[in-house]
């Protein structure tokens, strides 16, 4: 099975599909796409080179404007709307994804609410060997980038999670001596990987690129997000 996100609502409930999962030696998971477009691999193979040297920060930016849709159901909390359920997964699960850290603590969480969704939000958090930065929101001009900045250069992503619909994918390296290296994916469509790798699995038993755990550490980092929000 595999389900649109958010797959859950909360953390927690997704640790009964983990177990009706290894029950059942069926395979169910989350349709996150952008862990399967080769931008998002490249730029993993960039970090874990080394070539940025030590990764000071993430910042990350989302960004869309729904607000005369009001009956869409990104609008509607009984549809599980908002933000961050919807497009702070991809914020959140790309640094997760590409660092392979977890978040350690949410040093802040500014959130602007209607009809009791959360339509901007701007998180930061504190992961083991950096800081994060995210803002994401359903009320402003559409934007998506990406930035992993390190000591010795950065990883910038332009379009890291419409590929082929905001624009084309890219992904550039820039070198603290004021060189870069840009490699662009025109064609690449990441639906039909997912398809394609999901497919894979449940025939010949290949682990899935984006198992229920992956994203249940995502649906974590929301979650600590609103209680932080709650707490201020």
């Amino acid at each position: 099975v595999l389900t649109e996100k958010p797959i859950a609502m909360r953390a927690a409930e997704i640790d009964d599909l983990i177990t009706l999962r290894d029950a059942s030696s069926l395979l169910v998971a989350e349709a996150y796409m952008i862990v399967h477009h080769p931008q998002w691999h490249y730029a993993k193979e960039l970090y874990d080179s080394g070539v940025i040297g030590t990764l000071w920060s993430v910042d990350s930016v989302f960004s869309y404007n729904n607000a005369a849709d009001r009956g869409n159901i990104r609008n509607r909390p009984e549809t599980g709307g908002g933000s961050l359920p919807d497009i702070g997964v991809y914020t959140f699960g790309s640094a997760r994804y590409v660092t392979g850290e977890d978040p350690t603590e949410i040093l802040s969480a500014d959130i602007k609410w209607e009809n009791n969704v959360d339509v901007w939000s701007h998180i930061r958090a504190s992961f083991p060997s950096f800081r994060f930065s995210s803002t994401t929101s359903m009320r402003l001009a559409p934007r998506q980038e990406v930035t992993f900045h390190g000591d010795k250069g950065y990883i910038k992503l332009t379009t890291p999670f419409n590929a082929q619909v905001f624009s084309q994918a890219e992904v550039t390296l820039w070198r603290d001596d004021m060189t870069t290296e840009t490699k662009r994916f025109p064609a690449d469509n990441h639906y039909v990987f997912q398809f394609e790798n999901f497919r894979n699995s449940v025939l010949t038993g290949a682990p899935y690129p984006c198992p229920l755990e992956f994203s249940q550490g995502t649906q974590r980092m929301i979650d600590m997000s609103f209680a932080k929000a709650a707490s201020d």
